[in-house]
């Protein structure tokens, strides 16, 4: 990003200029307050309150509508996308006409990305997940839309097991989407017509379903139920797919013809649900029916899982029948399963492995998880062998949130494999101590560990936010840590901006007297680098192996703008504008002005200005520019995580519906 001399010179002379009259702005200094305590004073203080937010949102509407009008100028098809939808969702309360106007063309900008763009990011289904928070007629239409767009399926293409046809599942996505965000009766009414098909997709809406509405999720899975046991096609991974809403939550395991497994799971197990006897009956009547059939010839067996596969199913299911089945269902069972096992290879009835047992047996103890991989070590041939199982040992461990994943770690012997195995597993340890607030733990990986310097900056600034109320000082002292730390990422690094952003959300707890400096630093950062638009910050981490790909996705919403200029509106809504201003980036830009607009236009009432002396940089020259010119000027279930697939694949970072 080259620049004359003469332009950094009028820049800096702005600047000053820009400065100077900031913070001599009366609207940078504390309110004034009202001090003889009368009942009438207090009333004209309100008053007062009231007609200044009044103001502040009129300011904070002109500026979405002359941002909207920027944004139809943007050369980049996805940000004019999200900006149009996000400016017309924080409008619709005020100006729902306006709003509706503004979500079409978020429509066509992101028909015409999702045209141009190779990846299988679709904008559309994020603009999508907005629209049908506020217009579900308008949602429908969109819809449909996609539906004229799919690409027919060929007659000979045999239906997934994952997935619901193109169109039913952007239906469901949109559903789920509207889930996460508590509006139950909208969600509802998106995924009813799509929930008579049995994949991991519908199971998994009414497992997150029954967590919000219980009754509502198992009136559907009974009608469900229903469905499969008349449907001549189901089969028997129709059947394990069926009892991971009752038995297995959140773990979907299902077998091909050749009784390999394709598995899904979160890091931890979840219990069974607590469903009514009755509706558990349901569920084994409907499986034993199914599982019950006559096999058919192999040529004219038209299942997902042949022969071998169904044995699978069945003998992974088989300790459920035994423990909770009728005993007539259970007996019936067991004879079928005698019957299969007579069909398969002995090598097959000899096999156990872990998609036997994932959520149905108890979870075994470390030790005892470990010992067939210490007995493979005593007899593994190579090195490499070693190192490979070794790294297995402290998956286990890591699982388990056990430092001994370190120990095991040091024992591989490839320097290389060691060192990449050894950041997976402490940048695992660490952002599972955050989460169970073990802060000395959590630290001392930061500074032992193998981590990069911002996943150091995320572990200093979630401590000092932990200790912020404990700890005050000790709080400070990790936070001026951090801002070393980031002062270490290079300058034109992407890393750089959100790490001080990072930084700034936690002065905004511990000392929001120093926010503003840290987001100024923020903006002069993004300016230093090319690509920074300030929002779907994640840390993510990938490791390849011989045997597999693992990849965790950590989301920092710290590290991401539309927090930290949503907060610093409430406190000074100019000074906020100001700093939005400062962004040389379209994308930043537009997001930072509008989450200052939204949370203007959302506020109650008129926020007080913080305690806080005026920022030292902004009265000062700096190389900050900022413009004089408007602000508006200027980019899979997300954030769960899925231990294994059998299927080789990579993660793509992307932003979900709620990134709106």
């Amino acid at each position: 990003m080259n620049r004359s001399p003469l332009s950094v010179i009028v820049a800096v002379g702005l600047i000053s200029l820009a400065s100077s009259a900031f913070a001599q702005s009366p609207l940078a200094t504390p309110q004034t307050q009202l001090d003889n305590g009368g009942g009438n004073d207090k009333s004209v203080a309100q008053t007062e309150a009231d007609r200044t937010q009044r103001e502040r949102q009129s300011q904070a509407r002109s500026l979405l509508i002359s941002l909207a009008s920027d944004a139809r100028s943007f050369r980049d098809q996805a940000l004019r996308a999200r900006s149009l939808a996000r400016i017309a969702d924080a409008l619709w309360d005020m100006d729902a006409e306006q709003g509706r106007t503004f979500f079409r063309g978020a429509w066509d900008a992101a028909a015409t990305a999702d045209r141009e763009s190779k990846e299988t990011l679709s904008l559309r289904r994020q603009v999508l997940t907005v629209v049908a928070r506020r217009d579900r007629l308008l949602a429908e239409e969109f819809l449909q839309k996609m539906k004229d767009q799919e690409v027919p399926r060929t007659e000979n293409s045999k239906p997934s097991l994952w997935a619901l046809p193109e169109a039913l599942q952007q239906r469901l996505d949109l559903a789920q989407s509207l889930l996460r965000f508590g509006d139950i009766e909208r969600a509802l009414q998106f995924a009813d017509p799509v929930l008579g098909s049995v994949t991991i997709s519908t199971l998994d809406f009414l497992t997150q379903l029954r967590e919000k509405d219980a009754p509502a999720a198992d009136q559907r899975y009974a009608t469900l139920l229903a469905i499969t046991a008349s449907n001549t096609a189901a089969d028997a991974n129709s059947v394990s797919l069926l009892s991971s809403y009752i038995f297995t939550p959140e773990t979907y395991v299902v077998f091909n013809i050749q009784g390999g497994a394709d598995s899904s799971w979160v890091r931890s197990s979840f219990p069974p649900a607590s469903v009514s006897p009755q509706l558990r009956l349901i569920f084994f009547q409907t499986a034993a029916g199914i599982l019950l059939r006559p096999q058919p010839p192999p040529e004219q067996d038209q299942s997902t899982t042949g022969i071998i596969g169904k044995y699978m199913v069945v003998k992974r299911l088989m300790p459920l029948f035994d423990l909770h089945a009728p005993k007539e269902i259970a007996t019936a069972m067991h004879s079928q399963f005698e019957a299969l096992s007579s069909l398969v290879s002995l090598e097959l009835r000899n096999t156990e492995n872990e998609s036997l047992q994932r959520g149905i047996a108890p979870d075994k103890s470390l030790a005892e998880a470990e010992q067939p991989l210490r007995d493979q070590i005593e007899r593994a041939k190579t090195s490499s062998e070693r190192d490979e199982l070794y790294f297995k040992l402290a998956l286990l461990a890591l699982n388990k949130e056990e430092l001994k994943a370190r120990d095991h770690v040091s024992k591989i012997d490839e320097s290389d494999f060691r060192k990449r195995a050894q950041a997976y597993v402490d940048w695992g340890l660490a952002t599972a101590a955050i989460k169970k607030k073990e802060i000395e733990k959590a630290l001392e990986l930061a500074r032992k560990g193998e981590v990069t310097h911002i996943q150091r900056v995320w572990i200093l600034t979630q401590s000092a936010k932990l200790l912020a109320k404990p700890d005050h000082d000790r709080s400070l002292l990790l936070v001026d840590e951090a801002s070393s730390e980031a002062g270490r990422i290079e300058g034109s690094d992407l890393d750089r901006p959100r790490a001080l952003v990072g930084i700034a959300n936690a002065l905004r707890l511990i000392e929001p007297s120093r926010m503003w400096d840290a987001i100024f630093d923020a903006v002069k950062a993004a300016n230093a680098t090319d690509g920074f638009v300030g929002e779907g910050a994640a840390l993510n981490l990938t490791i390849t192996t011989r045997s597999q790909i693992l990849t965790s996705r950590e989301p920092v919403a710290d590290f991401d703008i539309r927090g930290i200029f949503g907060e610093a509106a409430n406190y000074d809504y100019e000074r906020s504008v100001d700093l939005a201003r400062g962004f040389q980036g379209e994308a930043p830009r537009a997001n930072a002005t509008i989450a200052i607009c939204r949370s203007v236009l959302n506020a109650k009432n008129a926020s007080p200005a913080p305690a806080a002396t005026p920022s030292k940089k902004s009265q000062g020259s700096s190389m900050l520019t900022v413009p004089a010119h408007h602000p508006g000027r200027a980019k899979a279930l997300p954030g769960r995580f899925f231990l294994a697939k059998s299927r080789a694949g990579s993660s793509t970072d992307m932003m979900s519906g709620s990134s709106f």
